[in-house]
C-alpha cells in the first residue's frame, strides 16, 4: 500500500449481518482500514484522514452524509461503491449520489451471468482471471458522460456490470456476501479498484495488523465539541440539488408521475438542443442584417413564382450561405431525429409495461443528445461570463507565471470577469494594512496585484471576492495545521466581535465557520476600512460580498445564531429583553429576526454608498442564496430583494447550483418575478463540481435563453481541460470577444449587440422559410424590427435621455406585438418563442440598468 494512504469502510444497518464476510475479504486483501459507522457519521471529521472510502451495500445515506461525501470527493477523496448503495435514501439524495458516483444500481438480472471486462477497461486490470466469473448481479447505469464501463454482464443487451470515473468505482453486485459471489472474485475486484487509485495490494494476502480496526474519526476531539443532533432543514454548504426523475429500484415499474417527468426532461433537452443549434447556425450565416430587407426579398421570391414554397421545421433546415461549411450539422440534426424517435419508443414501451426497454430508450435518447450537443461553434452573445478563482487554486500558483497560466486558460475559454478570492476566513490574500494577517500559505508576493495586471492584459475584469461576515473556518485550520477551534487572525484579536448560538458556541455546528456580529460597530468599521483599502489601493473593477448573511439556522428555532455581545445589548435596549431568552412562540421573535435582517441590510447600504463615493466606476455584487424569500429571511437573514430595489448593488449572483438543467430552471425562474424588480443585473451560478461537461454547457444554454445578463461558474479548481476546449469553441476567441461590450460596463452597446444577435436568428429562419406569416404581418414585423434596431443604434452611439426614451418606446411596442407574431406561425416551437421573449425582456433590463449606471450617474458627476 502506498505510504500515507488510508482506507475507510462504511458499516451500516444494512451490511451488519454480513460484516464478518466483508471483513474476511478485507483481511485477505491485506489492507489497513478503519471503520466509518453510518449511525454516527455526521461531520467530515468522522472520515478522519482516509483517502478511499468503501461503501459495501450501504442502502441508506442521509443528505448530510451525501454533502460530506461531495465536499470530501471534491478534494480528491475516492470511493468504491457496491450493491444498491443509496437506493433507500431520499430522492434528492439518490440524485446527488448518482452524480457523485457517476453510476447507480439500475435493475437486477433475472439469472446469474458471467462478467466480461470491457475493451476500455483500465490497462492495469488485465491479467486477473478472478475478475471474470459467473454469479448474480445487477445492471449498473452510467449517469455521467465521463463514466466508463469497466465490465459488462454476458446477458441480453450486455448491461454494464462495473462503471468507473476518475474518483469512483461502482460494482453491480452485493460485494462481500458469500451467497452472491465468492471471496476470490470480491478480493480480486477490490484489489483492482484500489490499484486504480495507486494503492497496490497485489501479492499481499495477510492482514497488516492483527489489531481490531478502529473508528476513522480521530480519538481526540476538541474540548468543547459534541455530536450535534442534525434536524431536517437546509444546512450550510448544501447546494440545491435535483429531485430524482428516474429512480428505478430493482426494476420497479415506472409510475405515471415518473413517465411525465422523464418525458419532460427529454423534451426540454431536445428544445434546448434545437435552440442552441439555431444560435450556432445563425452566428455563421451571411444574411442581410435588416429584417425588413430579408422579408422584402422573401416576398419578392413569392411574387416571382415561388408561392408554393413550403415552410419547414427547425429540425429540417434548408441550406443558406454560411462563413464555412459545417460537417457536424448533419450529425446534430440526425441526433435530434433519433432522440425524438427514442422518446416515442420510451412512451410506447411504458404503455406496453416493458419498463426495462423503456429505460434503455430514455437513457439512449439522453445519451444521443449529450454526445452530439452543438459545441463546435460560437454560441455566446454580449454577456458576463464570470468565474470564481478560489483560494486553493491561488495558493497552488506560487508565482506570477503560475497564475498567468490560469488566466490564459480562462481567457482562451472566453471568461471576461473573474471573482478573485481576496479575503477568506479572516485572512487577506494580499499584504494588508487593515487585515491582521496575510494568508500564511502566500509568501513573497502579492497575488491580488498580479491578478489585476494579468486580467487587464487579457481584456478581463477582476472583482475582489470577499468573505464578509464569515471570519474563521475549521477546515482552513486543518490545512494550516492549527487547532481546529482556532478563531483565526481577526476573532483571535477581537473575540468580542464574534456571534454565537444560544449556548455560546462560536463555530456553526455543520459548516465549521465562525461569524462576525453585523451589529457590532467595530466589525462594521473594520469591514468598511478593509473594503475601502481594496477599492482604493488596487485597481479592481469590482467587489463581491460573499457570506453577506448570518449562519444557517433551523426554521423551528432550535438552532439559531446572531447572539453577539453588541447585538444582545442593542436588542435589549430596544425591547428590554435579552434575545437569548426568546423562543419561536414569543411575540418578540419576529422582531429579533427583523433586527438581524436590518443589520445586514444597513451594512450593504452603507458599504455601497461609501465605495461608490470613492470609486463611482466600481461594480458591487453579492453572492446570495436563491431560497424562497420567507425561508431565507428566517434561516439566514439575507434580504437581497431590498438591495436590488434600493439600487445598492449592481450585480446579483445567486448560487443556483444544480446537478441537472431542469432543477436549475426551477431555481432560477423565480429570480425574475416582480418581487425582484430593480436595475441590478442577474448572473445565476453554475457549480462545475461533479457536473458532466455537456450538462454544464446545457445549463449555460438554458441561462442564455432566460432573462439573464450572464452567468458565473464555480470554480476555477473544477475547470478541467475538456471544458476549456469546449468553451474556447463556443465562447472563446478573445480577439473578437474584446469587441463585445460588457453589459455592466456598456449596457446600451450590449443591448444593441444582443438585439442584433436576435435579428440574425429571425433573418436566418426567414431565409430558410421557417416563419410562416401573411404578407401584412411580415411587413409589420420587418418594419418594427428595423425601427427598433435604428433607435438602439442611435442610443449606443449617443447615450442621452432623449435617445433612451425613444429606444424604450420602440422596444415596448415591439414586445407587445411580438407574442402575436410568433403565435401566428406554427413553424416556431413554443420554447424558441419563449427564449426570444426572454431575451427581449433582457434588453429592457439593460436599458433600465444603463439609465441608472450611465445617464443618472453621469449627470450626478456633472452636478
Amino acid at each position: 500500500m502506498a505510504a500515507g494512504e488510508r482506507i475507510g469502510v462504511a458499516k451500516s444497518q444494512e451490511n451488519t449481518r454480513q460484516w464478518s464476510e466483508i471483513t474476511n475479504r478485507l483481511q485477505q486483501v491485506g489492507i489497513d482500514y478503519c471503520i466509518v459507522d453510518t449511525s454516527y457519521w455526521e461531520q467530515e471529521l468522522d472520515l478522519g484522514n482516509i483517502n478511499v472510502l468503501v461503501l459495501p451495500n450501504v442502502e441508506t445515506l442521509t443528505g448530510v452524509q451525501a454533502n460530506i461525501l461531495q465536499q470530501w470527493m471534491s478534494r480528491g477523496g475516492k470511493v468504491i461503491v457496491t450493491g444498491p448503495t443509496g437506493n433507500l435514501s431520499q430522492p434528492i439524495v439518490r440524485s446527488q449520489l448518482r452524480s457523485l458516483f457517476g453510476a447507480y444500481w439500475g435493475f437486477p438480472l433475472s439469472s446469474p451471468a458471467s462478467l466480461q471486462l470491457s475493451e476500455t477497461m483500465p490497462s492495469q486490470w488485465s491479467g486477473s482471471n478472478q475478475l471474470s466469473q459467473t454469479f448474480m448481479g445487477a445492471a449498473v447505469i452510467p449517469s455521467n458522460p465521463n463514466s466508463q464501463t469497466a465490465a459488462v454482464w454476458l446477458a441480453e443487451g450486455n448491461p454494464p456490470a462495473a462503471v468507473v470515473t476518475e474518483n469512483s468505482t461502482v460494482l453491480g453486485w452485493r460485494w462481500g456476501i458469500d451467497a452472491v459471489s465468492s471471496p476470490s472474485v470480491d478480493v480480486a475486484w477490490l484489489q483492482a479498484a484500489l490499484n486504480r487509485y495507486g494503492i497496490s495490494t497485489y501479492g499481499r494476502f495477510l492482514p497488516i495488523s492483527h489489531k481490531e480496526p478502529t473508528s476513522c474519526r480521530p480519538n481526540t476531539l476538541p474540548g468543547n465539541e459534541t455530536r450535534p443532533l442534525l434536524p431536517h432543514w437546509q444546512l450550510e454548504n448544501t447546494a440545491p440539488l435535483p429531485e430524482s426523475r428516474f429512480n428505478f429500484p430493482d426494476g420497479a415499474n415506472i409510475t405515471p408521475v415518473e413517465v411525465e417527468s422523464m418525458s419532460r426532461e427529454i423534451e426540454g433537452l431536445i428544445a434546448r438542443f434545437e435552440s442552441t443549434l439555431l444560435t450556432a447556425d445563425a452566428s455563421q450565416s451571411e444574411i442581410n442584417p435588416s429584417t425588413g430587407k430579408v422579408i422584402e426579398q422573401l416576398l419578392s421570391n413569392r411574387v416571382e413564382g415561388n408561392k408554393s414554397q413550403l415552410y419547414s421545421s427547425l429540425s429540417n433546415l434548408h441550406s443558406v450561405p454560411t462563413k464555412k461549411a459545417n460537417p457536424v450539422n448533419g450529425n446534430a440534426r440526425q441526433a435530434l431525429k433519433e432522440a425524438r424517435e427514442r422518446l416515442n419508443k420510451f412512451q410506447l414501451f411504458v404503455e406496453q409495461r416493458d419498463y426495462i426497454q423503456a429505460r434503455r430508450q430514455w437513457l439512449e435518447a439522453r445519451r444521443t443528445l449529450w454526445d452530439n450537443y452543438p459545441t463546435d461553434r460560437q454560441l455566446a452573445q454580449s454577456e458576463i461570463r464570470a468565474m470564481w478563482l478560489d483560494r486553493g487554486t491561488i495558493v497552488k500558483a506560487r508565482s506570477e507565471s503560475d497564475l498567468a497560466a490560469i488566466f490564459d486558460r480562462m481567457a482562451k475559454a472566453g471568461i471576461n470577469t473573474v471573482f478573485f478570492e481576496t479575503v477568506n476566513a479572516g485572512y487577506s490574500i494580499y499584504p494588508s494594512r487593515v487585515a491582521p494577517q496575510q494568508n500564511p500559505l502566500i509568501r513573497g508576493w502579492d497575488p491580488l496585484k498580479v491578478a489585476i495586471k494579468l486580467a487587464h492584459e487579457r481584456g478581463m475584469e477582476l472583482h475582489a471576492w470577499v468573505w464578509t461576515f464569515a471570519a474563521a473556518n475549521q477546515r482552513h485550520n486543518i490545512i494550516l495545521n492549527l487547532p481546529i477551534n482556532n478563531l483565526g487572525p481577526l476573532l483571535s484579536r477581537y473575540p468580542d466581535w464574534a456571534m454565537s448560538d444560544r449556548k455560546g458556541n462560536l463555530f456553526h455546528y455543520n459548516s465549521g465557520k465562525a461569524f462576525l456580529d453585523p451589529a457590532n460597530p467595530g466589525v462594521r468599521r473594520y469591514l468598511s476600512l478593509l473594503l475601502e483599502e481594496i477599492a482604493t489601493q488596487y485597481d479592481v473593477d469590482g467587489i463581491q460580498l460573499d457570506y453577506i448573511r448570518y449562519p444557517f439556522q433551523s426554521g423551528d428555532g432550535t438552532k439559531t445564531y446572531g447572539y453577539g455581545i453588541a447585538a444582545r445589548q442593542q436588542f435589549g435596549q430596544i425591547t428590554g429583553v435579552d434575545p437569548t431568552t426568546l423562543t419561536l412562540s414569543n411575540p418578540l421573535w419576529s422582531q429579533w429576526t427583523g433586527f438581524r435582517i436590518q443589520q445586514v441590510d444597513s451594512f450593504v447600504e452603507s458599504v455601497s454608498q461609501q465605495l461608490k463615493q470613492k470609486r463611482s466606476d466600481l461594480i458591487l455584487s453579492t453572492a446570495v442564496f436563491p431560497m424562497v424569500r420567507h425561508q431565507r429571511l428566517v434561516q439566514i437573514q439575507q434580504n437581497w430583494e431590498e438591495w436590488i430595489r434600493q439600487g445598492w448593488i449592481d450585480l446579483l449572483v445567486p448560487m443556483t447550483y444544480a446537478m441537472d438543467t431542469q432543477e436549475l430552471q426551477k431555481l432560477t425562474s423565480p429570480l425574475f418575478s416582480r418581487s425582484t424588480e430593480g436595475t441590478a443585473l442577474i448572473l445565476p451560478g453554475i457549480r462545475l463540481l461533479n457536473l458532466p461537461d455537456v450538462v454544464a454547457v446545457d445549463q449555460m444554454q438554458l441561462l442564455r435563453g432566460m432573462s439573464t445578463e450572464g452567468f458565473a461558474l464555480f470554480a476555477a479548481e473544477n475547470f478541467n481541460s475538456n471544458l476549456e476546449k469546449i468553451f474556447s469553441r463556443t465562447q472563446g476567441n478573445l480577439a473578437s470577444n474584446q469587441k463585445d461590450p460588457l453589459p455592466h460596463r456598456q449596457p446600451f452597446q450590449a443591448t444593441l449587440s444582443r438585439y442584433q444577435t436576435l435579428q440574425k436568428e429571425w433573418n436566418f429562419l426567414l431565409t430558410n422559410h421557417q416563419i410562416s406569416l401573411n404578407e401584412k404581418t411580415l411587413r409589420e414585423w420587418g418594419q418594427q424590427a428595423d425601427e427598433l434596431a435604428s433607435t438602439l443604434e442611435e442610443l449606443a452611439a449617443q447615450p442621452s435621455t432623449k435617445n433612451l426614451l425613444s429606444a424604450k418606446l420602440a422596444l415596448s411596442s415591439f414586445r407587445r406585438k411580438f407574442p402575436r407574431w410568433t403565435e401566428e406561425t406554427n413553424a416556431v416551437p413554443s420554447y424558441q418563442a419563449e427564449v426570444w421573449q426572454n431575451r427581449l425582456v433582457t434588453l429592457d433590463n439593460l436599458l433600465s440598468y444603463g439609465e441608472k449606471r450611465v445617464l443618472n450617474q453621469g449627470q450626478s458627476r456633472l452636478n
